[in-house]
């Protein structure tokens, strides 16, 4: 198991809050779910060495998706781009799978799920556009993708309804990638406050970065 202390980049993420970083190939990128059964919604962007996205090669879910023959991410899931590139290969994950398909909340998916009155709560959407023009300003909504749900449990019933289901992750579990290209990594501590899987309770991640 890889040492903490010799971690190029070891930070927590407050829960609703944005994060960044560039991912240089060759690095190990690991993610952790301090407590249990929060959602570290994730997006990664094509970069150059120097870290500059290049916003017409991001992440894809269909590549993905139809690359793994499985809905769901594991060990050995490969994430490809959207130009049929692998940007990051998981090398280890204590969780078990995690949900490329649910998508990130928004106003619109609160005021669909959840009462009416919550349409103008915080929102992943709200996080990744504000982790875009803190740290990537060129980028607008429409550089979004489709993103990751890291810990996040998505179950497809029979009938192909998707069922936000109670979380399979623990307090400690994570998730382990090796960038294959250079990226640019966009996490949202996931905010929601009417999901019952968190106990109503959004909490911190923690990501480590080794060479």
């Amino acid at each position: 198991m890889k040492n903490p202390n010799l971690a190029l980049v070891h930070a927590i993420i407050p829960a609703g809050e944005p994060w960044t970083g560039h991912l240089r190939r060759g690095q190990t990128l690991r993610i952790v779910d301090q407590q249990g059964n929060q959602s570290a919604d994730t997006v990664f962007y094509a970069a150059d060495p120097q870290g500059k996205i290049n916003p017409q090669e991001r992440y894809s879910a269909t590549d993905t998706l139809v690359a793994q023959r499985s809905l769901y991410l594991t060990t050995g899931s490969r994430l490809y781009s959207n130009q049929g590139r692998v940007l990051l290969t998981i090398i280890a994950d204590t969780c078990g799978r995690h949900d490329t398909i649910g998508g990130a909340c928004s106003c619109e998916s609160n005021s669909v799920r959840y009462p009416r009155s919550t349409q103008h709560m915080h929102s992943c959407r709200d996080t990744f556009l504000r982790g875009l023009r803190e740290n990537h300003p060129e980028l607008t909504k429409r550089d979004l993708p489709p993103n990751i749900n890291f810990f996040m449990n998505v179950p497809v019933t029979p009938d192909g309804h998707l069922s936000f289901a109670d979380g399979v992750s623990g307090p400690g579990k994570y998730v382990e990638m090796l960038a294959e290209t250079d990226v640019v990594v966009l996490i949202s501590n996931c905010p929601q406050l009417n999901n019952p899987c968190n106990a109503y309770n959004p909490t911190p991640l923690e990501v480590l970065i080794w060479i």
